[in-house]
């Protein structure tokens, strides 16, 4: 039984969410992040990456860094920058990529939730990786970055979803890269009951995109309670902020692997060991060169591309880790041939998300890379199977696309 509740949101004014929404904090490295605050100095960037309001001298990680992005949140909700909702309400975001559309229900989830495995993960997290987001978090007193949540289609909470779109949007703008944005209000009791029971009768629930910030919250919410040994439950930082999206409606895109060198294997040499391994045949029209379903890889190497077959050998029932067709590859061919023992460390593999397009992988190995593997997508029902066994992805099986904008919706802890 899944507890998904509706919050007070802090959210844009109508007119300034176009300038202020931001791809989330983690695709930008420092150069870019800043680059893109001296382009937009309304993005959310000022707020998610407060680094690029200082000079390269001071540490991203410095405590005037946090301290800056709590001024700046705070000082954008005084001057109206930013609006209180009066009410918890949920909210619908949704979002329209290549004319294919998905909505999902901002929320707040429970943290109970995350630790008792109603809330399931399918990846491992870094401790380094989270301390800035916990100190981020932390000093806000706010979670900026929305958890991307998926659930099993639901009747109920689709009609509902339905009936909200017939009105008008609280938010609808089109970003940089072409994707639609629009939001819409909740605020009705009926549906706000409604949508809570909904999700009550929903046992599971999967982060499909966001281990780092969900577990990141989630400390906080821990670190809170010490600060607060008679909480009862019911206060903000027992929750985290999400956007709950239908698997149905969910796209996950291939997740790609480029490799730096054959590992002392010439061209015929590479060529043979695949063959022995998987159907291969070579490809010469260049509009077969991504993998058409699953069980199939292409290599690209030499200006040559091939398609690879899995073989039904090599595939398991028994596990949904195994059975992945990343899995495959890295087992049967990354690790014994190419010698990537454990692509989360060896430099010298590198992971290009679909995307980029094929055409980045020919890029790449013209430029620093040997061979490239082009992989079919995981499947959302497969990232389910892997997170209902307890089990984890390898590193770099799904890329989402599109991404959650940051700064639409900030939940005050």
């Amino acid at each position: 039984m899944a507890e998904i509740r509706p919050f007070v949101s802090i959210r844009p004014q109508r007119g300034k969410a176009a300038e202020i929404a931001a791809l989330p904090y983690d695709v930008y490295n420092r150069e870019e992040a800043t680059k893109e605050v001296e382009r937009h100095p309304q993005s959310f960037l000022s707020i998610d990456r407060a680094e690029t309001q200082f000079p390269l001298s001071v540490d991203m990680y410095d405590d005037k860094v946090y301290e800056r992005a709590h001024d700046t949140l705070w000082q954008w909700v005084e001057d109206g920058t930013f609006l209180t909702e009066d009410k918890k309400c949920y909210y619908l975001y949704e979002l329209t990529m290549n004319g294919r559309v998905q909505t999902g229900v901002a929320a707040c989830a429970s943290i109970d939730d995350y630790e008792n495995g109603v809330i399931k993960k399918h990846e491992n997290t870094r401790a380094e990786k989270e301390v800035d987001r916990i100190r981020h978090v932390d000093v806000c007193n706010a979670q900026t970055g929305p958890i991307f949540l998926a659930y099993r289609a639901n009747d109920g909470i689709r009609r509902i979803v339905e009936k909200t779109k017939r009105g008008e949007p609280e938010y609808d703008f089109t970003s940089e890269d072409g994707v639609r944005h629009r939001v819409f209000v909740i605020r009705e009791d009926a549906d706000i009951a409604a949508i809570h029971e909904a999700f009550a009768g929903i046992d599971s629930i999967y982060i499909a995109d966001g281990h780092h910030r969900a577990a990141s919250a989630v400390k906080v919410g821990q670190k809170r309670r010490k600060e607060h040994p008679g909480y009862t439950g019911e206060e903000e930082f027992n929750y985290f902020l999400s956007v709950l999206f239908p698997d149905d409606e969910l796209m996950i895109m291939d997740y790609n692997r480029v490799v730096r060198d054959l590992n002392g294997y010439s061209f015929k040499g590479l060529y043979r060991e695949v063959e022995k391994r998987f159907d291969v045949e070579e490809i010469t029209g260049a509009e077969d060169t991504r993998p058409k379903e699953r069980g199939t890889f292409c290599m690209y190497m030499e200006g040559h591309w091939f398609s690879c077959h899995i073989r039904q050998e090599d595939r398991t029932q028994e596990d949904p880790v195994a059975d992945l067709d990343v899995s495959i590859l890295q087992n049967r061919l990354l690790e014994p041939v190419l010698g990537i023992r454990d692509p989360k460390t060896d430099g010298r593999i590198d992971f290009v998300g679909g995307i980029r397009g094929m055409d980045e992988l020919v890029r790449r190995c013209e430029q620093d890379c040997a061979v490239a593997f082009a992989m079919y997508p995981t499947s959302i029902a497969e990232l389910f199977a892997v997170a209902d066994a307890g089990l984890l992805m390898p590193p770099k099986s799904t890329w989402f696309e599109p991404k959650l904008r940051s700064g639409l919706f900030i939940h005050e802890i």
